[in-house]
């Protein structure tokens, strides 16, 4: 399995603004070989430095899979939007992915 990650500063204030953007989109994510789950999940509010922490998280059966959705159709249609957003967040999104090595 392949779990992919994007962290998100997304400005106080934003919050709400921010979720709507991800509950709103037509990601089809179910359409692609090898999705198995997305969260999008809110951490902690960093009041000195103006944000709270989001991730979106994706889990795949494989990198390959994770690779295609990158290139497909549908990942364009998923981000067209996506600069129209930038000013809810605090610089770029940050990348994380993971292969996993244990699970239950």
């Amino acid at each position: 399995m392949y779990i992919a990650m994007n962290r998100f500063k997304v400005q106080t204030g934003s919050e709400e603004a921010f979720e709507n953007v991800w509950k709103g989109r037509d990601s089809r994510l179910s359409e692609m070989k090898g999705f198995k789950q997305f969260h999008l999940l809110r951490g902690p509010a960093n009041e000195a430095e103006g944000y709270t922490l989001y991730a979106s998280h994706t889990v795949w059966s494989s990198y390959e899979d994770f690779v295609a959705w990158t290139k497909s159709e549908n990942f364009r249609a998923a981000h067209k939007n996506a600069g129209a957003n930038k000013p809810l967040y605090i610089g770029h999104p940050q990348f994380e992915g993971f292969s996993v090595v244990e699970g239950a």
